[in-house]
């Protein structure tokens, strides 16, 4: 990222459950100094959970500052997922002990609004070592978050899915219908007659999706 006049602190912003079928969408937001990263960071997705565990664990160390944030799945059937985002990602940005100038956010939406300065970069957990941050650190707390539901959920399987579609979650929701962790406005419903009467409609809150500008 070249330097841009007024920006001197920079958070890297990305999300972890978007399509889950149940349990919050997750976003955090991490600030790094000039330090030279762990080896290995990148993309969440293309690390193993257990590089991405030890990962994890030494990148709490090494960013000058992150946090979280979530949105619940009552959030996010009632708000839509765009929204949702904004509101895990508005909460995880509070939380930060000082307000970025900036924020580069994963993807090609700006689901942040006009209250940040926002770069939107596709991939951008693979490009900038703060997004890879966020995206590793996102996904291995909502992971655990969700291993711990799935003691209290045990035939969903929530430690190995973590709430997104399997063959083990589809037929416990099948036959069990959804718990309170599950997503009610998501279209798997219209998929299981026996539990259809439970999904929540709404009119479309995601129509307001930003890309995101240069800064």
């Amino acid at each position: 990222m070249r330097a841009t006049l007024g920006v001197r602190t920079v958070a890297g912003v990305d999300e972890v459950g978007r399509g889950a079928w149940a349990g919050p969408v997750t976003v955090c937001a991490a600030v790094t100094g000039l330090r030279r990263p762990p080896e290995g960071l990148t993309d969440s997705k293309l690390i193993t959970p257990k590089r991405r565990a030890k990962l994890a664990a030494l990148l709490t160390d090494w960013v000058t500052s992150y946090a979280l944030g979530h949105a619940s799945p009552e959030e996010i059937d009632s708000l839509g997922m765009t929204a949702a985002l904004r509101l895990a990602a508005g909460r995880a940005l509070a939380d930060l002990p000082e307000r970025p100038d900036a924020v580069i956010l994963d993807g090609k939406h700006n689901y942040l609004g006009g209250a940040w300065r926002v770069r939107t970069v596709i991939k951008g957990d693979q490009s900038c070592v703060a997004v890879a941050a966020a995206s590793v650190i996102a996904k291995v707390r909502r992971d655990a978050a969700m291993a711990e539901l799935g003691v209290e959920y045990t035939p969903f399987a929530f430690a190995d899915n973590a709430g997104y579609p399997s063959p083990v979650h589809r037929a416990a929701l099948e036959e069990l219908g959804p718990t309170a962790q599950h997503r009610l406005s998501w279209s798997y419903l219209d998929a299981m007659p026996r539990w259809q009467h439970l999904k929540k409609v709404r009119d479309d809150a995601d129509a307001g999706e930003q890309l995101g500008f240069d800064f």
